[in-house]
C-alpha cells in the first residue's frame, strides 16, 4: 500500500483553512493509503516558543485529529520529537544538499524577511527537516497546499540526490496531492488574505474549537459586499469575499462554487450567512465538543501519542539501519 505522510505544527488556534486544507483531506485518505500523521514539534521551534503551551498545543492538535476522525488505530499519530531518526536523518540529508537549493526556498525569504541575516539555521534548514520526515518513512504520497509544494519538490531532489550519490533507489520521489476545493480559505474580515491563526482578530477565522453561537457570530460578522450573490462563477471575480463564502459553503457541503449559486444566485448575503452559518455548526460543532473533552483527558492523547511514537519509531529504526548500511557508518 502507498503510504501517505503529513503534519501540522502545534502553534494553536487550529482554523477551519486547516480543517478543510488537510485534516479532513486525512480522515478520506485513511482508508486506501497506510497513513502517518505527526504534529511536527520541531519545526515549531524554529520560532520562540514557552514550554508549556508547546505541550498544551501537541495535545491540542493531536485532539484535532482524533476529534476529526483520524482513527489510531488505522494512522500512525505522533509528535515529530518523540522519533530522534528524523533529526539524524536531517543531518545527513544537509550533508548533501546544496546551499543553492535552500537559497531558492521563498518562505525562508518570506519569513526571515529583511532580518535574514539574523534568522535562526533552523528555519533556513527547515525544508530538509521536512524532507528527512516526509523520506524517513519512505512516503509515497505528500498532502500539501501551494504554500509547500516547493518544500516537496526539494524532497524530491534530495530523495534522488542520495540515490544518484549512493548508487541506489532506496527512496522513492514523494508525489504531491492537493486536495480539496478550499485548500486556500481566506480570512473572514479580507477575502484576499489566507485565513491564518497569527492573525490579530479572532474574527478573521473560525478556530476548530469554536463552539456553535462563536461560529455563526463570525460568519454573520464576515466582510462581504452590497451586491447579492450572483448567479454564476464568472460574477464572482473581484469579489473576493463573496467568492471565499461561496468556495466554504461549497467545500463544507462537498459540492461546487457553481452548485453553490445555482442554489443561492440571486439572494442577500443575510440569507446566505443563514445557511452557511448551519452548515458550518453541524460540521464544526461536534469536532469542537470531541476536541474539548479529549483536551480534558491529557492522559489518553499522551497514550495515542506514545503508542504512535513506538510504531513510528519501529519503522525510522528499520530505514536507518538500511541508510547508514548505505552511507557506510558503522552501527555495533
Amino acid at each position: 500500500m502507498n503510504r501517505i505522510f503529513s503534519g501540522v505544527q502545534p502553534t494553536g488556534n487550529l482554523h477551519l483553512g486547516n480543517y478543510l486544507g488537510a485534516i479532513r483531506n486525512w480522515v478520506d485518505l485513511q482508508g486506501d493509503y497506510d497513513c502517518i500523521f505527526c504534529i511536527v514539534d520541531l519545526h515549531a521551534l524554529t520560532l520562540p516558543q514557552d514550554r508549556e503551551l508547546l505541550r498544551a498545543h501537541t495535545r491540542e492538535v493531536t485532539a484535532a485529529y482524533l476529534a476529526a476522525g483520524i482513527d489510531p488505530e488505522k494512522c500512525i499519530i505522533f509528535n515529530q520529537s518523540a522519533v530522534p531518526g528524523h533529526s539524524e536523518l536531517a543531518w545527513l540529508f544537509a550533508c548533501i544538499t546544496p546551499l543553492g537549493w535552500l537559497n531558492r526556498m521563498t518562505q525562508f525569504k518570506e519569513k526571515a524577511g529583511k532580518r535574514r541575516d539574523n534568522a535562526g539555521l533552523g528555519l533556513y534548514a527547515y525544508p530538509v527537516l521536512m524532507a528527512a520526515d516526509i523520506l524517513l518513512y519512505k512516503a509515497t504520497h505528500v498532502p500539501v497546499g501551494e504554500d509547500q509544494k516547493q518544500h516537496l519538490e526539494l524532497a524530491r531532489d534530495i530523495a534522488g540526490a542520495f540515490n544518484r550519490q549512493f548508487g541506489t533507489d532506496y527512496f522513492p520521489l514523494p508525489e504531491p496531492q492537493i486536495l480539496g476545493q478550499a485548500a486556500r480559505v481566506m480570512s473572514l474580515r479580507d477575502g484576499t488574505a489566507k485565513m491564518s491563526k497569527s492573525d490579530a482578530s479572532d474574527y478573521s477565522r473560525i478556530n476548530m474549537t469554536d463552539d456553535a453561537d462563536t461560529i455563526a457570530l463570525k460568519i454573520r460578522k464576515a466582510r462581504t459586499d452590497p451586491e447579492p450573490l450572483p448567479e454564476t462563477v464568472e460574477g464572482l471575480q473581484g469579489r473576493a469575499e463573496a467568492d471565499n463564502l461561496v468556495g466554504i459553503f461549497a467545500a463544507l457541503t462537498r459540492t461546487s462554487r457553481a452548485d453553490v449559486l445555482g442554489r443561492f444566485g440571486g439572494a442577500m448575503f443575510s440569507e446566505f450567512k443563514d445557511a452557511l452559518a448551519a452548515v458550518a455548526v453541524d460540521a464544526l460543532g461536534p469536532i469542537a465538543s470531541e476536541m474539548q473533552r479529549l483536551v480534558a483527558e491529557p492522559g489518553y492523547v499522551d497514550g495515542v501519542l506514545r503508542r504512535g511514537a513506538e510504531r513510528a519509531g519501529e519503522i525510522a529504526h528499520s530505514h536507518l539501519s538500511e541508510i547508514h548500511r548505505i552511507v557506510g557508518l558503522l552501527r555495533p
